[in-house]
């Protein structure tokens, strides 16, 4: 007499890490995306700088070069840290301040996971606006110069910037309270805006402040962007942007608080 196989499908437990982790940054996803304003800081203001910075040089000396050849990098620059930065920053600090990091703690969830699903809509949300922005640059008459290597450069900037402004972004969302970090991302990015080296050239600038702004994110990628779109190496700026990734990447992991 053969003793019956027990059967106990559906088998209970968590589901594989990979269906967690594309469900999360579906999510993170679908929240950014629905969230107005944070549509019209990733989407809508660089769209409306790229447009109408083509008439900057009217207004601000630009150095040599044609307007929107200059203009185009620094938007990218732009558009860049509106997601990994401050949009990142303001939706993880209210995450923590409504408890809604310490219950998916509690949850079969890794932290790991919840981590690189707000990484992987940050990218998502990237390739849309490089998808919205570059077309719309070349029909204004954008001419980047440098061919494939130009493209690689410009990726390799701008997965550094991601991770710098990225990292940089959770370590204040991770420290100050939800009000606090809503105040320092805005200030942060209207103050880089204005006087961050995203739109206007470093070349623009007097000799000790364009010493400084090297050094600084915002800096390095706008300025990286538009030698790279120039046909020129970016190497050093790319270099700048490793560094602030490394040092504030283990800056958050030691002082990011959950609740």
């Amino acid at each position: 007499m053969t003793t019956p196989r027990l059967d106990v499908s559906p088998r209970p437990g968590s589901a594989p890490v990979s269906a967690m982790l594309r469900a999360q940054a579906g999510m993170e996803l679908k929240l950014m995306l629905r969230n107005g304003e944070q549509v019209l800081l990733t989407l809508v203001i660089p769209l409306l700088l790229l447009v109408m910075g083509t008439k900057a040089d009217q207004v601000v000396d630009l150095g040599p070069g044609r307007t929107i050849d200059i203009i185009t990098p620094g938007v990218l620059a732009l558009a860049v840290l509106s997601t990994s930065f401050t949009s990142l920053a303001i939706s993880t600090g209210f995450d923590r301040r409504y408890g809604v990091l310490k219950r998916l703690g509690a949850s079969p969830l890794p932290r790991s996971v919840l981590l690189l699903g707000k990484v992987g809509a940050v990218a998502a949300v990237e390739a849309i606006q490089l998808a919205v922005l570059v077309p719309t640059a070349l029909a204004l008459g954008w001419e980047p110069s440098g061919g494939v290597v130009a493209w690689l450069w410009a990726l390799a900037l701008v997965v550094a910037g991601t991770a710098a402004f990225g990292s940089l972004g959770l370590l204040i969302a991770g420290t100050l309270r939800a009000e606090a970090t809503l105040a320092v991302a805005n200030l942060v990015y209207v103050l880089l805006l204005v006087g961050g080296g995203l739109m206007v050239p470093l070349s623009r600038y007097p000799e000790a402040g364009r010493q400084v702004m090297e050094l600084v994110p915002s800096g390095a990628l706008g300025e990286g962007l538009r030698e790279a779109f120039a046909g020129g190496s970016a190497l050093a700026p790319l270099a700048v942007l490793v560094v602030w990734a490394v040092v504030a990447g283990l800056a958050t992991v030691r002082s990011f608080k959950w609740e």
